[in-house]
């Protein structure tokens, strides 16, 4: 179902869930591109935008995440704009769908709008994205903050599973925003031109705010590395420690379990038939343990 709210000369279309008949609306009103159409119908399109004589097609990703989850998700954002119209239409990220909400209540109450042209309008929609991303992200920046103040302490298996989480959340972030770097490059190159005049600011401004988003992706990027092979490296040297432990009390144990396993046999052997033939394996067993922790010691090994 389209809905439909007016801005002054301007209106703002919003599509939740396209049907054929949305589609066909939209190819006879304005007579958009039957290729564009068809990448409405599409989830999960590569980010592009398409320019052509009297109007523009974007398709935009931005991350977004819910309470109950972990792991960051990709939404889909699709626009269609036009000199005195703006079309957002599929399953939009859920800050697209709260500024329409706004706007039809501000349309409801008979409020003046901020923007009067299209170019505002998506200027607008895409600073409250960029925005709604950087607080995503600047949320993973405390997380790794956390894991650096826990990095040293015991708590091994949290460690490892925030760090797995925010490498995976990472790599989605990546795959999102790398490929959208030199699109946004368009708009303030004059690439893109829009409609309106005296935009140059608020698409550098645009530009300004995907630049601090992926700048700290990548530092991100790099600190979750460098705690993770930090993180490796304190695990290995523990497990060496414990195996160096082990090592040295087996070795300490191994000529006593010799000397024990030998007096355990049913064959003639010295001092067995004496009194004192207990109390001398004792001694015997108790000066060679100690014999070989003072060597130990003197090498440095424990």
């Amino acid at each position: 179902m389209i809905e439909t709210i007016k801005i002054g000369a301007l209106k703002w279309h919003h599509i939740l869930n396209p049907t054929e008949e949305d589609f066909q609306y939209l190819t006879d009103t304005f007579h958009f591109h039957p290729l564009d159409i068809e990448d409405c119908r599409s989830q999960n399109q590569r980010s592009k935008i398409d320019i052509y004589d009297d109007y523009y097609f974007l398709i935009l990703h931005f991350p977004s995440i819910k309470k109950e989850e972990v792991f960051l998700n990709t939404k889909e954002v699709k626009i269609f704009w036009g000199e005195d119209y703006i079309i957002t239409i599929g399953k939009s990220h859920w800050v697209v769908s709260k500024m329409f909400e706004e706007a039809k209540v501000q349309e409801k109450n008979k409020e003046d709008f901020e923007v009067g042209s299209s170019d505002a309008l998506l200027y607008k929609i895409l600073e409250r994205l960029m925005a709604d991303s950087l607080f995503v992200i600047r949320k993973m920046g405390i997380e790794i903050e956390y894991i650096n103040r826990e990095l040293f302490s015991k708590k091994a298996e949290k460690i490892i599973e925030l760090i797995s989480i925010i490498r995976k959340n990472i790599i989605l972030l990546n795959t999102i925003f790398k490929p959208q770097l030199r699109l946004f490059h368009k708009f303030e190159t004059g690439q893109i031109e829009g409609y309106a005049e005296n935009m140059e600011e608020y698409w550098g401004n645009i530009l300004d705010y995907y630049q601090k988003i992926w700048d700290l992706t990548e530092d991100y990027g790099e600190l979750i590395e460098g705690f993770s092979k930090t993180f490796d490296s304190l695990q290995a040297n523990k497990i060496n420690e414990i195996m160096k432990v082990l090592t040295l009390v087996s070795s300490i144990l191994l000529p006593l379990t010799f000397l024990t396993g030998l007096y355990g046999m049913n064959v003639g052997l010295p001092f067995q038939n004496s009194p004192y033939s207990f109390w001398l394996v004792i001694i015997a067993m108790l000066v060679i343990a100690f014999t070989m922790i003072m060597f130990f010691k003197k090498k440095r090994w424990m």
